[in-house]
């Protein structure tokens, strides 16, 4: 559970758009609080959405042994999804209009950015993709006990932010350097995010339908 769970938050934690926000408030008046408050709404927005879906699965009783079929059947619909979602994104070309736009609605978002500006920013930034909430699926439907459950989300909570906390502590030990480098990797993730989506729910999509496929015809 623990190995799989991980691995899709990895996946979920693959987002041009914080990078891009995250060398935006580091090279703000002031980086580090910036940053530190937009870390804080990134990780408030996934933990509420992981607690809030392990409830709601949890609460329908997926994880009990009698629910076998549906527990993975759960899995295998939202694994044939994320794979149809894959293959819709890569028939579609991406247009200009659709990057300047999302340019512009960031350039708004990070105009002038304040501490409670980007705690708003990171909230509505990670608000849970396809990956995230099949890590926690994942989590939800475990036969686990509640500190391993609870010990799984705050991991995949932390995995989820990599790309906000990590820029962070590099930034605090070497600012300019960290920039830099940050510049060149957002540069690179943007040139191939249409790749990169592609890739992630394809990936993801084939890792749920196959655990399904393989609970309910192997898994008894």
């Amino acid at each position: 559970m623990l190995l799989r769970a991980t691995g899709l938050a990895f996946l979920a934690a693959i987002s041009p758009t914080a990078v891009l926000i995250a060398a935006v408030f580091l090279g703000s008046a002031r980086p580090r609080l910036t940053a530190f408050f937009y870390l804080i709404g990134a990780v408030l927005m996934s933990l509420i959405m992981a607690i809030a879906l392990v409830a709601v699965l949890r609460g329908l009783d997926l994880s009990r042994p009698a629910e076998h079929a549906p527990r993975y059947g759960f899995r295998l619909g939202l694994g044939v999804l994320l794979v149809l979602a894959g293959v819709l994104v890569a028939r579609r070309t991406p247009r200009r209009a659709d990057g300047e736009a999302r340019a512009g609605f960031l350039s708004r978002m990070t105009a002038s950015p304040t501490p409670q500006s980007a705690f708003i920013v990171g909230i509505l930034i990670f608000a849970p993709g396809a990956s995230f909430l099949a890590a926690v699926q994942v989590i939800a439907t475990a036969r686990a006990r509640f500190d391993v459950t609870a010990f799984a989300v705050f991991l995949v909570v932390v995995i989820n932010a990599l790309f906000v906390w990590l820029p962070l502590l590099f930034y605090v030990a070497a600012p300019h350097r960290t920039a830099h480098y940050l510049t060149a990797f957002n540069g690179w993730l943007r040139a191939h995010a249409h790749q990169l989506l592609i890739g992630v729910l394809a990936g993801v999509g084939v890792i749920m339908t196959g655990n399904g496929i393989y609970g309910l015809v192997v898994v008894r």
